[in-house]
């Protein structure tokens, strides 16, 4: 089976960016896997996608890939539920992000639920292996293999998560601890203020518990100059935004560029 390049990234601390596919477009995640981005995110939780867009996206993904493209894809499911873990994961993701987990047993709870049974490990994953990760039967080394390629993403964007981060960056099997600023800011107090002082500091201390812990950390930054900084502050799994986001700046850049050619050169319009 194909190697988990955004867990190998995360354990070896070296940064990577995505982007989150929230228009449930298998042509938009292909486009978009050519454009230069490490990974990409099909968000289940925002965005309208159910299990057959995401297989469909995962195929896009795949597509592109085989035609050149560096990219890996993860998935978003839009809560902390075995099952939605479990068909993500029969679909062909390897990297689950978890939103919103706020304790120690969530946490436990959403690392279990991405492996398969093992050994004692806890693991939740009903095992099928006639399913598209597994190659429909015809990989031979899909179910012995899978755990080792899981990876688990866990939302920290409450007060809670904040409270309780030390336990959950210390759960064997926590690959990345992801921060959502806008949440985050707004179960503090701060509704669209996710650049108060108060959330800031909640920022750092969730990067700084994570370097302690040994857990990369990650964050959702909304350009590509805030994404520069996380990544120089220590962050290694940073979203640079969506698919809307540079769909929508895109169409109003370029009418805002026609506009102001047009005015320069029609005296009409002087």
């Amino acid at each position: 089976m194909r190697q988990n390049q955004i867990k190998r990234n995360l354990h070896a601390s070296k940064p990577s960016v995505g982007c989150w596919l929230t228009l449930a477009s298998p042509s938009v995640a292909e486009a978009l896997s050519h454009c230069g981005f490490e990974w990409l995110l099909i968000d289940a939780e925002h965005g309208p996608n159910d299990t057959g867009d995401v297989a469909a996206q995962l195929r896009a993904i795949d597509a592109a890939r085989a035609h050149g493209a560096e990219v890996d894809a993860a998935v978003r499911v839009r809560s902390n539920e075995v099952a939605l873990v479990k068909r993500a994961m029969d679909c062909g993701a390897q990297t689950i992000f978890l939103p919103t987990i706020e304790s120690v047993e969530e946490a436990r709870i959403a690392i279990a639920s991405t492996r398969f049974p093992d050994h004692g490990n806890g693991g939740l994953r009903g095992v099928a292996g006639l399913v598209r990760a597994g190659r429909y039967g015809l990989d031979p080394e899909y179910v012995s293999n899978a755990n080792l390629e899981a990876c688990a993403v866990l939302q920290i964007e409450t007060a809670m998560g904040l409270n309780n981060v030390e336990g959950i960056a210390a759960l064997p099997g926590a690959d990345c601890l992801f921060i959502g600023p806008a949440d985050l800011s707004a179960s503090l107090g701060y509704l669209g203020q996710s650049k108060h002082p108060v959330v800031l500091e909640a920022i750092e201390h969730i990067l700084n518990v994570c370097k302690i812990a040994g857990k990369a950390a990650g964050i959702f930054a909304t350009s590509g100059d805030e994404a520069a900084q996380y990544r120089a502050r220590g962050f290694s799994l940073i979203s640079l935004h969506s698919d809307v986001a540079w769909l929508t700046r895109g169409a109003k850049n370029a009418l805002s560029d026609f506009a102001l050619g047009r005015d320069k050169s029609d005296p009409i319009m002087r």
